[in-house]
């Protein structure tokens, strides 16, 4: 299977917290960034962050940077997005992706253009 499969979302309040799975094949996480976006009811899918192949450089979006933290554990082929202090405004589903191209930028990172793969998605809800 080459789309990564998300898991992990559900209902928390305001202040809460939420951990996001997504695990994909080894033929596609082995070299690939992975991304986190998010998309809520009427807007644009928008990005949230982002990881390099090797781990060691990560991007976040301003809106939630210091409440979320991107990881990725390869012997697992898995990455994990923590989030912390979750807002009203986090609610939304979120999609992993993997970019099996080199592109070590924070434009392109950000872009979901640039992305070849997929989940379905994991609901969010933050209760206010």
């Amino acid at each position: 299977q080459v789309q990564p499969v998300e898991s992990g979302g559900g209902l928390v309040q305001a202040g809460g917290s939420l951990r996001l799975s997504c695990a994909a094949s080894r033929r596609t996480f082995d070299m690939s960034a992975m991304g986190w976006f998010r998309q809520a009811p009427g807007k644009e899918r928008e990005f949230v962050a982002a990881i390099s192949w090797s781990g060691d450089i990560t991007y976040y979006a301003d809106s939630v940077k210091g409440r979320f933290t991107i990881s990725r554990d390869n012997a697992k082929n898995t990455v994990i997005l923590q989030m912390n202090s979750l807002k009203f405004e986090d609610t939304a589903v979120y999609y992993c992706a993997i970019d099996i191209n080199y592109c070590p930028s924070y434009v392109c990172r950000a872009s979901a253009y640039n992305y070849d793969y997929w989940g379905q998605g994991t609901q969010v809800t933050v209760s206010s």
